[in-house]
């Protein structure tokens, strides 16, 4: 599986045995030692997957993932960190982080976990097509169907829920949403995102049983 890793750690010798490993597995990888340039390489080259350390000089790096996520960036996150506690390990999800390691770790594990989460990014849109739990979206054909039943959606509909898709583990907020979905430089309200989201459950979920999208309150949306 060919990829490209950026892995940021401040202990030198964690950095060189995670590198090393990577490229033993065939991927190549790009080393940093903080967040320092992380943000334009990531703007300017295609990074497949992105193993963070916490506790970095400068800016933390759930702080760092954060900010990503609100600049839209989507690449995919482990966090490799000695923070431990229960409330770490949440707030680590919580700032967009796709897997949780922590230190000491086993390098085995860690090179398992890195090929099951890109063959999961990586296959989600083979072939013109997304897919989330049991959702499949043909990108193409623009058709939407779960497991094997179509869903018949609206234009805004289906960009609605790609973008969700596209963005899993986030919380996209209703300005975002109105931006990157609605796209005019008409005035909408919060209300009409709301009106579109209990639509768009509707179809997708309608006895409520799957509950793919969550609102969290005062803050927007985010698939479950």
């Amino acid at each position: 599986m060919n990829a490209t890793i950026a892995v940021v750690e401040d202990e030198e010798d964690i950095l060189e045995l995670i590198e090393y490993h990577l490229e033993k597995e065939g991927y190549e990888s790009i080393g940093f030692l903080s967040t320092k340039n992380l943000s334009s390489v990531l703007e300017e080259e295609k990074i497949d997957l992105l193993i963070m350390d916490r506790n970095l000089p400068g800016t933390e790096g759930s702080e760092f993932v954060a900010a990503l996520r609100a600049k839209g960036i989507n690449t995919p996150v482990i966090y490799l960190t000695a923070k431990n506690k229960e409330s770490d390990i949440e707030e680590g999800f919580v700032s967009g982080g796709d897997d949780y390691i922590t230190k000491p770790f086993n390098i085995k594990e860690l090179m398992l976990r890195i090929k099951a989460l890109l063959k999961r990014t990586q296959t989600n849109t083979t072939e013109g097509c997304l897919r989330y739990r049991d959702i499949t979206l043909n990108l193409g054909s623009r058709e939407v169907h779960i497991e094997e039943t179509p869903i018949d959606l609206t234009k805004l509909e289906f960009d609605l829920l790609c973008t969700l898709i596209n963005n899993q583990n986030i919380v996209l907020s209703r300005e975002y949403l109105l931006d990157h979905v609605w796209g005019t430089d008409e005035i909408f309200q919060d209300r009409t995102v709301n009106v579109a989201i209990n639509r768009l459950k509707e179809k997708i979920d309608p006895d409520k049983s799957k509950e793919y999208i969550k609102t969290v309150r005062g803050v927007g949306y985010t698939l479950c």
